[in-house]
């Protein structure tokens, strides 16, 4: 019943992931992404630090430092760049393969076993996915397939790195999910200046959706899911991340009056079912002990994984809608 409970606590990230389309197009100005990832990352990564009260210490700076880079500060402008070049349904089918970056990762650095059921599961909700926002007409640019490629693989790296590094003693998850956050808030903002200049002038509702963006869809969220991989597998917790591109098509249908096509409803069974499949196959594996493990870490927790990735443009070629994030 604990492992049911975590996992459910954990769904709560990706679920939350899954509004940020809706947020974002109708409460934030347009064509800011960047601007968006700093104002959700930075306020919200110094907002924990300060609630934690710690500070990195050691190698630890330059680990949160490495940690954020590639879960944020590398990831969200790779995320964009493939989003702006990409049908919004080719770039979420592309962060829905970062369960399988992340089972590969997992076998080889962590012991994690790579189970066939496990690997079937990931495959199975991809392809779901794929039923749920790829459209016939999707074309293909090469630079945008890289970058949401290496954005995947980014975010699985980090996912898996600090799975493995594990975190200091005494350090809780409130305190590795500050110091990532503002490491990557950091790391966006000369990005965000160079490509998109000055920051615009925000009314009310651009406050109200930051405010959200920044405490609920940021802060508790990403905390919930560091709280969430530190208790289960890497892998089971990446596996919940198809719960974010349904839970953005269900909202786009619910509040925005997008309509769901049998195809589509078929492919959010499936994609549910591979979730909860995964969870089943991953409760099974039994984690082999790294003998290269430092014993000064504490226990392990673990960061951000592609759950986020898929949820950006799912709402977007149900409409037709450009990228706003």
């Amino acid at each position: 019943m604990k492992r049911i409970a975590t996992i459910a606590l954990t769904a709560l990230a990706p679920i939350s992931w899954g509004s940020t389309y809706f947020v974002a197009s109708e409460l934030l100005p347009p064509d800011r992404p960047l601007f968006t990832g700093v104002m959700r990352a930075l306020p919200a990564g110094l907002l924990l630090t300060a609630l934690a009260r710690k500070l990195p210490t050691g190698q630890w700076w330059w680990k949160a430092a490495v940690l954020g880079g590639l879960n944020i500060g590398a990831f969200f402008p790779l995320l964009f760049l493939s989003a702006y070049r990409l049908p919004g349904g080719v770039a979420a089918v592309l962060g829905s393969a970062g369960p399988l970056f992340v089972v590969g990762l997992a076998a080889l650095l962590l012991g994690e076993r790579a189970r066939l059921r496990t690997v079937l599961a990931a495959v199975a909700a991809a392809f779901g996915v794929s039923m749920v926002v790829l459209t016939s007409q999707a074309e293909l640019d090469l630079v945008g397939v890289v970058a949401g490629i290496v954005s995947s693989a980014s975010m699985a790296s980090g996912t898996v790195m600090t799975k493995r590094w594990g975190r200091p003693e005494g350090v809780g998850p409130l305190a590795m999910t500050g110091w990532q956050l503002t490491a990557g808030g950091l790391i966006i903002i000369p990005v965000a200046a160079l490509v998109e200049g000055a920051p615009p002038a925000l009314d009310g509702k651009a406050f109200l959706g930051y405010g959200y963006m920044m405490l609920i869809n940021t802060g508790i969220a990403y905390w919930l899911w560091i709280r969430g991989i530190g208790q289960l597998s890497a892998t089971s917790v990446t596996l919940l991340g198809p719960l974010s591109p349904l839970t953005a098509a269900v909202i786009g249908w619910a509040a925005l009056g997008q309509a769901l096509s049998p195809v589509q409803v078929l492919g959010m069974v499936i994609a549910f079912g591979a979730t909860i499949a995964g969870q089943l196959a991953a409760g099974a594996a039994r984690p082999k002990a790294d003998p290269k493990a430092d014993p000064k870490v504490g226990p392990s927790t673990g960061s951000f994984s592609s759950a986020e990735e898929t949820d950006r443009n799912v709402s977007m070629d149900l409409t037709g809608a450009p990228v706003r994030r």
